[in-house]
C-alpha cells in the first residue's frame, strides 16, 4: 500500500467514526461526551501517523539524494572517475626519450535501465564495432543493473560514430590508457599495465610497488602529470640489441635467444631483450610465451662460460697461477662418469690453453684444487647460486644441487650442474673485468659514485687483470674469433650446453652463449648473447655458441660502440690495433 493511500484509509476511518457520533444525538451527556474525547484521540493518533511516514520516507530520499550526488561513480561506474584519470609517470630512456606515457581516451558504457530496446541498440553498435560479442552485449543492455561497460579505450573515430548512431542509455567516460611508443623493442624491461591502467609486469609494476597502487588504491591520485621515471636504457642501443637479437631468431631459427649490455663500472643495464617477446600495447596478442624473459626469468645451465668463473676461483685461491699447467691427456673418471674433452689436446695445458681450447679436463682439475666447498662458496660470492637483487620483477631463482659432492663440483666446474639467469651470468662477468667488484644490476640511472657504495669486493684486482687476460687470449686465438671487430678489441668466452630433456642430456638441442667485454685492454661494458636451441642440421655449425652467439657480440658491439662513446683503435697504417699482452 502506497504512502498516499495509507492517509486516505485513515482518513476516511476517522470520518466514519464521527458521523456514528452524530447518529447518537440522544445518548446521555456523558456518554457525548465520552465519544468527544475518543474522536480527538483518533485525530491525533492519524496526525503522529502522517507525521511519522513524512518522517521515514524524507530520511529516505534524501539520502537517495545524497548517495547519488556524494557517490555518482558507485552507481554508475566499476571504478571511480579519479582513478580512471589517475596519471601514471612516463618512463624515459637515460636520454629523455619516451618509453611509456599515457594518453586519453573513452571509454564506453551502458545504463541498461534506459535501454529503450536491446536488440536494435546492439545491430547499431555491430555497425561499428565489428567484432563485438552480440550475445554478451545483449545479455548486459537487458539486464537490471544500471550500469555495464560495453568497450574500453575506443578509438576518436568509434567515439564519433557511435555518438551519430544515437542510441539512449549508452555514454562514454573519459580515461587514460598506457602507450608504448617502442612496441616490443623494450617490452620485458618497460613491461606493460592491464585496462585498469594497474602495473602487471616489467618496471611498469616496480613503480606501482614503490607506492603508486597504494596510491591509487586510497583514491589520492590525480590526472596531475607526475614527475617521469629514467633508466638505464639507451633506447639507440636498445634497438640494436633487439634487432640483433631478432635476426638471430630468424638465422639459426631457434626457440629463442636474448642479450644485454652492462656498464662494467656502474652496473646499469644499458640493453636487454629477449625473444619471442610482445607488444605491451596489446600484451594478450602474444600469449604467455612472449612474456617469458628468458634474461633474468629463465634458469639454464650457461655451459662453458662458467669456466670463466672456475679458472677465476682457481687463480683468485692462490692455488693457481697462470703460469701452472695440468695433465689433460687422460679423461677422469668418478664412478659411473667419465669426464672427457670435447675437441682433445691430449697433452699438457697451460692455464691460459684451458680457457682458450676450453678444455674440461682441465678446468675439472683446477676445481678440484680448490675443493668442493671452496667452489660452493665461491660461486655464491658472485650471486651465481642467489636470486639477483634488482628493480626488475620478474627474476628467478637459480637452481642447485641439495647436496654439494665431488662429481657436482666437477661438472659444475664446466657449467653443468646448475641452471642460473643469463643476466646473473653478465653481472658476475662484471665482476671478471672491473676489478673485482660485484654490483647488482639496476634499470634506474647510476652514478659511477653511487655503484662503488653498493659494490662488494669479491676478487682481487690481480685475479681481474688475469681474466681479462684470458678473455683477450680467447677472443684472438680461441673460440671468440667471431665476436672481434675490427678496431676494437673483444675478449670473452663461448658456452655451449647440451639441454636436459626427460631427464636426459641431449645432443641436438643446445643453449649456447658468449660473455663478451670491450674493449678488453680496459672494460667499459660486458656482453652476453645467449640463443636457445638453434637448429643444428642446416650445415651452419649454429651448434657451437663460437658459429651464433658469439657473431650475434660482433654485430652488436659494431653497431653501438661509437653510441657508447668507445673508439676503436687503429695503427698509422690504418690497422686495427691488437691488444698485447
Amino acid at each position: 500500500m502506497s504512502f498516499l493511500s495509507r492517509i486516505m484509509l485513515l482518513k476516511s476511518q476517522a470520518h466514519f467514526a464521527t458521523g456514528s457520533d452524530r447518529a447518537a444525538g440522544g445518548k446521555a451527556v456523558a456518554i457525548k461526551g465520552t465519544g468527544k474525547r475518543k474522536s480527538e484521540l483518533a485525530r491525533k493518533r492519524v496526525g503522529l501517523m502522517i507525521a511519522g511516514f513524512v518522517a521515514a520516507y524524507g530520511v529516505i530520499g534524501g539520502r537517495l539524494v545524497q548517495y547519488g550526488y556524494a557517490h555518482p561513480e558507485t552507481v554508475s561506474s566499476i571504478m571511480p572517475a579519479d582513478r580512471l584519470m589517475a596519471s601514471r609517470p612516463d618512463i624515459l630512456d637515460r636520454n629523455g626519450e619516451v618509453l611509456a606515457t599515457d594518453i586519453r581516451t573513452v571509454s564506453l558504457f551502458a545504463e541498461p535501465h534506459k535501454i529503450v530496446d536491446a536488440d536494435e541498440a546492439v545491430e547499431k553498435l555491430a555497425t561499428v564495432l565489428t567484432d563485438i560479442d552480440i550475445k554478451g552485449t545483449y545479455k548486459k543492455l537487458s539486464s537490471n543493473s544500471r550500469f555495464q561497460w560495453l568497450r574500453r579505450q575506443l578509438t576518436p573515430k568509434q567515439q564519433s560514430q557511435i555518438l551519430a548512431l544515437g542510441i539512449p542509455g549508452i555514454g562514454f567516460r573519459p580515461e587514460k590508457r598506457r602507450f608504448y611508443p617502442g612496441g616490443s623493442t623494450a617490452s620485458h624491461i618497460v613491461g606493460y599495465v592491464n585496462i585498469d591502467n594497474r602495473g602487471m609486469a616489467g618496471m611498469e609494476r616496480y613503480i606501482d610497488s614503490q607506492g603508486l597502487a597504494d596510491l591509487t588504491a586510497l583514491g589520492m591520485t590525480t590526472d596531475t602529470p607526475l614527475e617521469p621515471v629514467r633508466l638505464s636504457i639507451d633506447l639507440r642501443v636498445q634497438n640494436i640489441v633487439h634487432d640483433v637479437v631478432v635476426e638471430a631468431v630468424k638465422k639459426f631459427e631457434a626457440l629463442g635467444a636474448g642479450a644485454v649490455v652492462l656498464d662494467v663500472h656502474t652496473g646499469e643495464v644499458l640493453a636487454m631483450a629477449s625473444l619471442p617477446d610482445f607488444d605491451p600495447n596489446n600484451p594478450a596478442a602474444s600469449a604467455e610465451e612472449g612474456w617469458l624473459n628468458r634474461m633474468s626469468n629463465g634458469t639454464f645451465e650457461m655451459g662453458s662460460t662458467f669456466k670463466s668463473f672456475t679458472l677465476a676461483m682457481g687463480l683468485d685461491s692462490g692455488k693457481v697461477k697462470l703460469s701452472d699447467t695440468f695433465d689433460a691427456r687422460y679423461p677422469i673418471r668418478i664412478g659411473r662418469y667419465t669426464i672427457k674433452d670435447f675437441h682433445g689436446k691430449n697433452r699438457i695445458l697451460s692455464v691460459p690453453e684451458i680457457f682458450q681450447y676450453s678444455s674440461n679436463i682441465g678446468t675439472a682439475k683446477i676445481a678440484d684444487t680448490v675443493g668442493t666447498e671452496g667452489h660452493k662458496a665461491f660461486l655464491e660470492r658472485l650471486g651465481l647460486t642467489t636470486r639477483m637483487q634488482t628493480e626488475l620483477p620478474e627474476v628467478a631463482t637459480p637452481s642447485q644441487p641439495r647436496e654439494w659432492k665431488k662429481i657436482n663440483s666437477i661438472t659444475i666446474s664446466f657449467g653443468h650442474g646448475v641452471s642460473t639467469t643469463p643476466l646473473q651470468t653478465a653481472v658476475a662477468g662484471v665482476a671478471l673485468m672491473n676489478g673485482g667488484k660485484l654490483i647488482q644490476p639496476t634499470f634506474l640511472t647510476r652514478t659511477r659514485e653511487q655503484a662503488d657504495q653498493v659494490a662488494q669486493q669479491v676478487l682481487r684486482p690481480s685475479t681481474s687483470d688475469d681474466m681479462r687476460y684470458l678473455f683477450a687470449v680467447n677472443g684472438i686465438k680461441g673460440s671468440g674469433k667471431k665476436a672481434r671487430v675490427e678496431g676494437f678489441n673483444v675478449g670473452g668466452k663461448t658456452g655451449t650446453a647440451d639441454k636436459v630433456v626427460n631427464g636426459r642430456y641431449v645432443s641436438d638441442k643446445n643453449f649456447n652463449a658468449f660473455l663478451a667485454a670491450f674493449p678488453i685492454d680496459n672494460p667499459q661494458y660486458v656482453v652476453l648473447t645467449v640463443i636457445d636451441e638453434p637448429r643444428t642440421d642446416k650445415g651452419n655449425g649454429a651448434a657451437l655458441a663460437g658459429n651464433s652467439a658469439a657473431p650475434m657480440v660482433a654485430d652488436i658491439i659494431r653497431r653501438s660502440a661509437a653510441i657508447l662513446g668507445v673508439e676503436p683503435k687503429f695503427g698509422e697504417d690504418g690497422s686495427a690495433l691488437l691488444v698485447s699482452y
